[in-house]
């Protein structure tokens, strides 16, 4: 049985976290990664305006070799980092644990949520990092009866869910908004009607897994 593990992390406690190292501003947020071999190749979103000083301040980092702008949108680009040598701290426990990284997004602080394919490589990960000392806080480590994605709960499609996920953190659904339709639409590369369309679909599907969860609900 898989097992689940959320915790936080201050940046400056780990090696990615201080090479990443964002202007104000800026919210990193990395692509769902699943270690191969030694080496941890991260996909980077940054999200905010200021990504010049960010490939700069990467790029001049010791640790790294390289980071390659895959994709941009309005406010928000894609970034692949290349590393002269394979992380030897908090990546490295991910590694050795073979845990895959779910999701994991901050700038000052981190939050990740892991999935390890059993407890006993969730072991392997904790003793990894108390030998080390890299000082995680962890929120909670819970089980997964059944290997459910991020949405296929609900029955939503990978592309609702991103424009769910980005119209909540963006703050689409507060009241007054905090972002328009077109800024949405910008940011996912896709025509407003596009997104509207994603998010109205995506929440249709998440209130009837809620609401009507049952044959008798349904009637």
């Amino acid at each position: 049985m898989s097992v689940l593990l959320e915790f936080t992390i201050e940046a400056d406690a780990f090696q990615l976290g201080r090479v990443l190292a964002p202007p104000p501003g800026l919210r990193l947020e990395l692509e769902r990664v699943v270690p191969t071999g030694s080496m941890v190749t991260p996909f980077v979103w940054a999200t905010g305006d200021d990504h010049l000083t960010f490939e700069e301040t990467v790029r001049s980092h010791p640790d790294i070799e390289s980071l390659t702008s895959l994709d941009r949108f309005e406010g928000r680009r894609l970034y692949r980092l290349g590393w002269h040598d394979s992380p030897t701290d908090l990546v490295a426990a991910f590694v050795r644990s073979d845990a895959v990284i779910l999701e994991a997004r901050g700038g000052d602080t981190w939050e990740f949520r892991l999935r390890f394919p059993d407890h006993h490589d969730l072991s392997t990960f904790y003793n990894a990092v108390r030998e080390q000392e890299i000082p995680i806080h962890v929120g909670r480590t819970y089980t997964q009866v059944e290997p459910v994605e991020s949405g296929q709960m609900f029955h939503l499609t990978p592309e609702q869910r991103e424009a769910l996920v980005l119209a909540v953190r963006r703050g689409y659904f507060a009241s007054p908004s905090a972002v328009q339709l077109d800024e949405l639409a910008g940011e996912l590369g896709i025509s407003r009607q596009a997104t509207s369309k994603r998010i109205r679909r995506g929440n249709e599907a998440i209130l009837e897994s809620v609401l009507l969860s049952s044959d008798t609900d349904r009637d």
